[in-house]
């Protein structure tokens, strides 16, 4: 399957080099799309040393609003699916196949690569906050959500085209799985590495949690 690869960046700079070269084994350039949200530093430059899509939000204006962004240029492109990724490399890019695999076996609408099968090297505050905004995902769509917070995502293209998002914050992932569960798609999950350099869980920050409560609240 000809699926594109959708990066969201926010002053990565530092982290994509590794993150393209890595991800360029296993998709060609003309499949990859780096949102450029409004960053400060060298992401763009250096995004296009490697040949890849770029395109840039002239301000920053959130991870909802790049991934929207990226969902309309892979519409645009006709690709029949999209794997989105984080910058930081905390996603390891030898993972994709493993998305198109288990795809091609359950035929799934949404797979969701799952840290929560092996917590052993996830810091507890990361446990704590995605095992309970999984659980009240869970109660609030009806399906299998396995890890709702996980931005390392495979959507086919008939999802994109039914599920468009509001929110322009982090709460936008949330927003993108009640939609699609409402609209009847189905879920899978695979399990996904964990991989952390100290970074703090974004549901730790009092208006992320404020705004992940709104969108679960919200009638679609």
């Amino acid at each position: 399957m000809n699926a594109a690869v959708l990066i969201p960046a926010l002053n990565a700079a530092a982290s994509l080099p590794v993150l393209l070269e890595r991800t360029l084994q296993f998709v060609s350039r003309d499949r990859i799309f780096v949102i450029n949200d409004g960053s400060l530093d060298a992401t763009k430059s250096v995004t296009e040393q490697f040949g890849v899509n770029v395109i840039s939000h002239e301000r920053n204006r959130g991870k909802g609003a790049a991934l929207q962004t990226g969902f309309d240029a892979v519409l645009s492109g006709g690709f029949p699916a999209v794997i989105t990724m984080d910058a930081d490399l905390q996603h390891r890019p030898e993972e994709i196949p493993n998305f198109i695999t288990f795809h091609s076996l359950t035929r799934n609408d949404v797979i969701i690569g799952s840290r929560l099968h092996n917590t052993m090297q996830m810091p507890f505050h990361r446990i704590l906050s995605n095992t309970m905004t999984s659980v009240l995902v869970r109660m609030r769509t009806g399906a299998a959500i396995s890890d709702s917070q996980s931005g390392f995502r495979f959507i086919m293209r008939n999802v994109l085209e039914q599920v468009r998002l509001e929110a322009d914050g982090f709460e936008a992932e949330t927003e993108f799985l009640i939609k699609a569960a409402a609209r009847g798609f189905t879920f899978g999950s695979i399990p996904i590495d964990a991989i952390y350099a100290g970074e703090r869980s974004h549901m730790t920050h009092v208006q992320t949690t404020v705004n992940f409560i709104k969108v679960l609240l919200k009638q679609y």
